[in-house]
């Protein structure tokens, strides 16, 4: 994060705006909406300022500029075109310790304004830090033609009940689901519908159960949710939601800050990632934390990459929850082998190519593969193997011990579906060799089969 975003009070505090012209009216406009004390320095009025002067009251100074002008500003704003007048505010300030923002001048920035979406109370503010104005703009017109102007009306709304509900709910987390239930619920539709008697006896009769409920322990429950292979973008709808309404997250070692960024951001959060020969936390212990932490009352999410219920020991978790009685919902994820397979250009089912596939762990114990090799080496078939990078060479042989022609495509994709993946193919009897060569490391998928000989007309992610 490049900028630290606030939104700052300066509602009778005094601005100083330097400059003429649109975008200094634009700056001025929201400043005098918010009710600053404004003074602008400039040596006439232009049109846009003059307009502004008919529904806002503040002060015009013709005079030059000097230092003793800043004193008692919080804020200062450059929008003169003669720049030597900006960089004469900029050392104004800077000696007055008074924050400044010259147009278009990163450089000589304290801090910078967003692109704003006005539904007040509720504000959203959007920036790209300087560096794509014309996205910023993208996303406020998004914001503006989804964001319906009642969404103002609804915060208004909840924030005349804010002190009832606060003394009548004193609980944190109890209070937090009332208000979830409440936005959530039939009493928001009332509000953006303009239905404020409704939404009145609704609130009212919310309440009421909520104060009942308030004295009933809490109901915890799980929520197990499938991540994808690790692109963002892949979650569903229903995992964002849940990742909204968790009071603590239990996730593994390749959630991604990218997806960990999405989760409620005052959720607890607990590691309990594994990897090859190293568990942080045993999957006994897993299951029981779950166990534990719901029975507090608490919306336990659980992240897993992929899918929980392929290679993710999902089924495992859950069958501890329901022998202890414990509610969960199951949100499934875009497992590795569809996702990585597609980000890669290599469709697992084709016409041509293959009309099965078949999902296998490449895990060794003791030092061995313990495959059912006659199923694998089918014709017409893709094998796709999770976590099998570190026995490579023996699935390779495997496969060509069992019947398999060494000339028979293979590939490694490594860290598929992300900004740093990477893709190798070749053939069982070269793709050992190539994957040392290149240092692949885990998370690492490999997929066999003659649907490989295709990723050279399909590929299309480029990150690689």
């Amino acid at each position: 994060m490049d900028h630290l975003p606030i939104f700052l009070e300066v509602r009778g505090k005094r601005t100083l705006l330097v400059g003429d012209g649109v975008m200094a009216a634009r700056k001025a406009d929201w400043l005098l909406r918010t009710g600053s004390d404004l003074t602008i320095v400039t040596p006439n009025l232009g049109e846009e300022l003059l307009r502004l002067a008919k529904q806002f009251s503040f002060t015009h100074q013709s005079t030059p500029l000097q230092q003793h002008d800043l004193r008692d500003c919080v804020l200062a704003f450059g929008c003169a075109e003669d720049d030597s007048l900006n960089q004469q505010l900029y050392a104004f300030a800077k000696k007055q310790g008074v924050l400044v923002n010259i147009a278009d001048q990163t450089e000589h920035c304290d801090f910078i304004m967003p692109s704003i979406v006005d539904r007040a109370p509720l504000t959203i503010a959007i920036s790209s830090a300087g560096t794509s104005p014309l996205l910023v703009r993208q996303l406020k017109a998004r914001f503006e033609t989804t964001i319906p102007a009642a969404f103002g009306q609804l915060a208004e709304f909840a924030g005349s009940y804010r002190d009832q509900i606060k003394a009548e709910i004193p609980d944190l987390t109890q209070r937090r689901r009332f208000w979830e239930n409440m936005i959530d619920g039939p009493v928001a539709e009332y509000v953006l519908a303009n239905q404020l008697d409704e939404a009145n006896s609704m609130m009212t009769s919310l309440l009421q159960r909520a104060t009942t409920d308030a004295k009933e322990p809490l109901r915890g429950e799980v929520y197990l949710v499938g991540t994808g292979p690790g692109d963002p973008d892949l979650l569903t709808f229903k995992a964002l939601r849940l990742m909204q309404r968790a009071d603590v997250v239990l996730y593994d070692r390749l959630i991604g800050e990218g997806i960990l960024n999405l989760v409620r951001r005052d959720a607890e959060r607990i590691y309990v990632g594994k990897k090859r020969d190293d568990h942080a936390v045993s999957q006994l212990d897993i299951s029981n934390m779950l166990v534990s932490l719901a029975s507090e009352g608490k919306r336990v999410l659980r992240l897993k990459g992929g899918d929980p219920f392929i290679f993710g020991r999902g089924g495992e978790e859950i069958e501890t929850l329901s022998a202890q009685g414990v509610a969960f919902q199951v949100v499934p994820g875009v497992t590795a082998a569809a996702g990585c397979a597609s980000y890669a250009g290599i469709p697992l089912t084709h016409r041509d190519h293959a009309q099965s596939c078949v999902f296998v762990t490449g895990h060794q114990k003791d030092g061995r593969l313990n495959l059912n090799w006659p199923a694998l080496i089918q014709p017409g078939q893709t094998v796709v193997i999770y976590m099998g990078l570190m026995a490579i060479q023996a699935i390779c042989d495997g496969f060509m011990q069992h019947g398999a022609t060494p000339e028979l495509e293979a590939a490694i994709i490594e860290n598929g579906t992300k900004a740093g993946q990477r893709v190798i193919t070749g053939t069982l009897a070269t793709l050992a060799d190539k994957a040392i060569k290149a240092d692949f490391k885990s998370p690492a998928l490999i997929i066999i089969g003659s649907v490989v000989s295709l990723r050279s007309k399909l590929s299309w992610f480029a990150q690689e």
